[in-house]
């Protein structure tokens, strides 16, 4: 493959994952009852409406869960797995193969986004505890606002120590092993995570 080809096939990647990114944020707080007038929450909600409207006309909600989010991020990770193969100069795969993967791709996805949003929560608390600011930023309310649903659970097995909260460790090690299942279970190599967002 060429210079053009990878260039343009790392910046697609870049774009659909931060698209994607939107999409799968916006469903997990949907999940987590996070405050809907964050302006965060605002800003993915406006970057993902137009295409989310569309499939909300045909998939119906469930107790305020949007569905029409989850539906849309598969379909674009189905087609982003299509278009890097093209873009790397392989062939086009079954449509087994396509679903599959951007099953796992989701499911591995999100696992991330928690991943990322414990230790950005875990950073931006000791910052706030040493700046001694008593007003979080809406980011960090959000972040906490994702978070907390899986965490809150954890606390009550693993009480905070000396004011320290170690329920991150659990979920670290949950994490770790659920990542661990997906790469033994679906044999998941660099070239397949070249090709599906969010490996």
């Amino acid at each position: 493959m060429g210079v053009l080809g990878s260039t343009t096939a790392l910046l697609f990647n870049t774009l659909g994952g931060l698209y994607l990114l939107a999409i799968l944020l916006r469903f997990l707080l949907q999940v987590a009852r996070a405050d809907f007038y964050n302006p965060v929450s605002q800003a993915i909600v406006k970057i993902t409406d137009p295409l989310v409207r569309i499939f909300r006309n045909f998939i119906p909600g469930y107790r305020g869960v949007d569905f029409s989010c989850l539906v849309l991020a598969l379909i674009i990770e189905a087609i982003a797995i299509c278009a890097l193969i093209f873009l790397y100069g392989g062939s086009m795969p079954s449509v087994a193969f396509i679903i599959t993967w951007s099953f796992v791709g989701i499911l591995y996805f999100m696992i991330n986004i928690y991943y990322y949003a414990i230790i950005a929560s875990i950073i931006m608390s000791f910052v706030m505890m040493f700046s001694g600011s008593t007003n979080p930023h809406p980011l960090l309310r959000l972040i906490w606002q994702l978070t907390e649903p899986i965490m809150a659970p954890i606390r009550k097995v693993i009480p905070s120590m000396g004011g320290l909260d170690f329920s991150p460790i659990l979920i670290f090690v949950g994490i770790g092993l659920i990542q661990n299942v997906l790469i033994q279970t679906f044999g998941i190599t660099e070239q397949l995570a070249a090709v599906v967002i969010g490996i």
